[in-house]
């Protein structure tokens, strides 16, 4: 304090408190004898203490009293008395220590009020766990506890674990009964605790499919008599013997258990009453079920039980009764709220705030739950009775629809009447569903929207797209929200190939239904017309996290990814289809071109095969099998690829013919030969087919080799002839339009490799794989027959080239430029040395 400087016009509120006049000192008083005395003599007359103070040694203080008769203590003498007044001032009535501002009776100790540089209270004194009492309750909490997490982990799923846990508490519980007959208690045993751990086992038991050990387990509680209401169990076994499909222990357990329950407990015995009901249906008595069935409606009717008396009586085909019992089932009290209480009004505020609380609380969900399901039943047994209560469903639906309105149900008269057209629509009888559902066009806009919704959707499968346009309008104008009716306007205006619009509409139906995985596809097809590609990506790949094995979503993914051009990409996502759908031929040939054109050509084999397995008739995947098998020198098995083709395509020449030059490669001339003659039986004028029966003729030396070159110049003359006449008519066109003519067989002979390299790329392919390999040139011959359409700049002229050289199936552009023009030379020469000029046509 000596560093503390105050000044000197302010005060000190706190001094003079340890400034005190030494006759109140206490600290002698213990051995002074008349205080002593005084206070022996007095103790007893005193009140109790309430409280010791702190900082003092001495039990009590002692009271200020005032100045009396009494004579004064010998230890007081010289002491100021109680309001006594000294030197002209009064002393105040005080204790005779300060209140909390002074020290201990130790002179020099520090301020200490609470007395905590005693240190911390003395530690509790320690239980004695080794005694039989401790232990027992020890192990009883130990099971508790285990079947609390038993119960736990059953809560969470973890089925085993729970199983687990409750085995364990069994073992604590028998250990606990030792512990109990070594003590000498065990008459004092838990009764509560036992019925624990056994129900608790027998519960695990059963929810891991273990029904005997928990029909045991249950046995043991029911056959205890020291449990009351034991008997109540034989329900749960019950319930094993229904899921073991042991119908008659079933029965005669849960009616034993409805015997040992009072008509107190009515709910338990309508429970118990409704299961027998179901057991009897799985048993085929239906008139067992609708006994206890009538029972439950008469007592305590209810939406389940109604619903499985209106499918007894149609089980037997009882048209009165289950009229009765639809009558009934609508009349059922949910016990409900209505929907009106939910409806806050504008003048309370507390009133508001409670109803804004209570609007979506967990009970308010449980209405809702159960109004729904009852409107379930209610339409399921609509549209299951109509068709049998009268002699046709449309009456039937409209007795239904009459019950209805005049219920509680109200709103699903409207909902019946949609449910009667699509029923026409089943039945195939399109006409009266549009008139039903055009009824609907006055009635409330919800309704409305629903029916203009069905009717937008049928034109548009029609393909009547203004009628479906004018309902999807009409539906949208019924409720703006109502996503599918945004959805058919996306679709009328998509097939109008405004693709900008569509997307707008889609997007709104997103809008208003996130969840709608129509719109979202759609979107993405609009996307994929647009070439937004990117964005058509993102649409399918949440679509996926949506519809994880949609197969249509996964190829539209490959198919973008292939667009994208990252085949790696677009085969992980075919990989995904194939173990969705295994056996589609199409995505199987997918993956075998896609492999192809990454030149894996073993993977593609795989793939195509596979393909070929699942559908034989792919011509697409039946030619790339016969062209591998050509390629790896295989030619005896490509035959069998050509030889279906041609089952496939009889008409087509081509098939045949490579039939026919597998044989040649393979060695098997006679094959080969006679294949040729039977396809020059059916197509007499191909040139192909008579060169290389010259050819073959001529390296068996057979005789029919003159006749089959007479055949061939007789058809090279004709097909001359044509092209003369063709080439005629063509004279009043431009030089460089002839020139690059491709159609015609005399101008490709003339032009040169570097003018074909010059007009057409795809014809010189063909030449160049005509110098290599001829089996190569046979399969690219499909691809020259298209050439004259395949050029722009020549449209016109080769397509009546086109219909000039195939009125017949002749095929001459198609195989011409395999043979070179020195083979064309030796092919004149021999039918200059070998014919005459009375084979030249007339």
């Amino acid at each position: 304090m000596e560093h503390v400087h105050l000044a000197e016009d302010q005060e000190d509120l706190y001094s003079g408190y340890n400034d005190y006049n030494p006759t109140f000192d206490s600290e002698e008083l213990d051995n002074d004898a008349g205080f002593q005395q005084a206070v022996r003599t007095s103790h007893g007359r005193r009140p109790p203490m309430t409280a010791k103070f702190p900082g003092t040694a001495i039990g009590a203080r002692p009271l200020g009293t005032s100045f009396g008769s009494r004579m004064p203590m010998a230890s007081s003498m010289g002491r100021p008395m109680t309001g006594a007044v000294q030197d002209g001032v009064a002393r105040p009535m005080t204790a005779v220590r300060a209140a909390g501002y002074t020290s201990s009776l130790t002179r020099g100790s520090n301020f200490d009020p609470l007395g905590q540089s005693k240190g911390p209270a003395p530690p509790l004194e320690a239980k004695n766990e080794d005694t039989p009492e401790e232990k027992i309750k020890n192990l009883e909490k130990k099971v508790n506890d285990l079947i609390e997490e038993s119960c736990m982990a059953h809560s969470l799923g973890a089925l085993q674990l729970a199983l687990e846990k409750a085995k364990e508490a069994g073992r604590k519980e028998r250990a606990l009964v030792r512990q109990r007959e070594q003590s000498g208690n065990a008459d004092n045993v838990n009764l509560d605790l036992f019925y624990s751990v056994l129900f608790n086992l027998a519960n695990q038991y059963a929810n891991n499919d273990m029904y005997p050990e928990a029909l045991n387990t249950y046995q043991v509680i029911v056959k205890n008599k020291m449990f009351s209401n034991a008997g109540r169990l034989k329900v749960n076994m019950a319930n094993i013997y229904f899921k073991q499909k042991n119908y008659p222990k079933a029965i005669k357990f849960y009616r034993m258990a409805l015997d040992q329950i009072s008509n107190t407990h009515k709910e338990m015995r309508i429970k118990i009453m409704q299961n027998i009901g179901m057991v009897f249906i799985c048993m085929g008595q239906y008139s067992d079920a609708i006994t206890s069935f009538e029972y439950i409606m008469s007592e305590s009717p209810n939406i389940k039980t109604g619903f499985n008396l209106i499918l007894c009586y149609y089980a037997i085909g009882d048209r009165e009764r289950m009229k009765k019992a639809f009558q009934k089932l609508i009349i059922v009290p949910l016990g409900i709220d209505e929907e009106d209480k939910y409806i806050p009004s504008n003048d309370d505020t507390h009133t508001n705030m409670v109803i804004e609380a209570i609007k979506n609380d967990t009970l308010h969900q449980m209405e809702r739950e159960r109004k729904a399901l009852a409107e379930k039943f209610i339409m399921t047994s609509a549209k299951l009775i109509a068709p049998a209560i009268e002699t046709s469903f449309a009456a039937g639906f409209d007795w239904c629809v009459d019950m209805v309105k005049g219920s509680q149900y109200v709103e699903l008269a409207n909902d019946l009447e949609i449910n009667k057209a699509i029923t026409y629509l089943r039945q195939r009888d399109f006409n009266q569903a549009v008139e039903t559902l055009k009824t609907f066009e006055k009635k409330d806009s919800r309704v409305k929207s629903a029916a203009a919704t069905n009717l937008s959707f049928l034109y548009f499968l029609e393909k009547d797209y203004n009628q479906a346009d004018r309902y999807a309008d009409l539906a949208m104008t019924a409720d703006r929200y109502n996503p599918a009716a945004l959805i058919n306007k996306g679709n009328t205006v998509f097939v109008k190939q405004d693709y900008e619009k569509a997307a707008e509409f889609y997007k709104e139906a997103l809008r208003n239904d996130s969840s709608c995985t129509e719109a979202l596809y759609n979107l993405g097809l609009t996307y994929k017309r647009l070439n937004r590609l990117e964005e058509a990506l993102d649409c399918f790949l949440k679509l996926h996290a949506i519809l994880r094995n949609s197969a249509q979503v996964m190829h539209q993914l490959a198919n973008l990814y292939e667009l994208l051009e990252d085949p790696q990409q677009a085969v992980e996502w075919l990989m995904q289809l194939i173990s969705v759908t295994p056996t589609d031929p199409q995505v199987l040939a997918k993956l075998g071109e896609l492999y192809d054109s990454e030149g894996d050509k073993s993977q593609a084999f795989q793939y195509y095969y596979e393909s070929f397995r699942y559908f034989p008739s792919n011509i697409d995947v039946i030619a790339w099998l016969g062209a591998y098998y050509i390629e790896t020198q295989f030619c005896e098995k490509a035959v069998q690829y050509f030889e279906r083709a041609t089952l496939i395509q009889p008409n087509q020449v081509k098939w045949q013919l490579m039939v026919a030059s597998c044989y040649r490669r393979s060695g098997n001339y006679q094959k080969a030969l006679e294949t040729y003659k039977d396809l020059h039986r059916k197509f007499p004028e191909n040139v192909e087919c008579l060169r290389f029966l010259v050819r073959l003729c001529t390296d068996m030396g057979l005789k029919e080799v003159q006749e089959y070159a007479t055949k061939l110049k007789k058809v090279e003359k004709m097909k001359e002839i044509r092209e003369q006449r063709v080439k005629s008519a063509r004279e009043g066109s431009a030089r460089g339009r002839r020139e690059g003519s491709a159609g015609s067989e005399v101008e490709i002979k003339a032009v040169s490799h570097s003018e074909t390299k010059q007009h057409s790329p795809l014809l010189d392919s063909g030449r160049d794989s005509s110098y290599g390999t001829s089996t190569k040139g046979e399969r690219l011959s499909a691809r020259l027959r298209s050439l004259p359409g395949s050029h722009e700049p020549y449209e016109a002229s080769s397509q009546r080239e086109l219909d000039a050289s195939y009125v017949d199936p002749l095929g001459p552009q198609v195989e011409r430029p395999k043979t070179a023009a020195k083979k064309r030379v030796e092919d004149d020469d021999f039918a200059d040395e070998e014919l005459g000029d009375d084979l030249l046509p007339e």
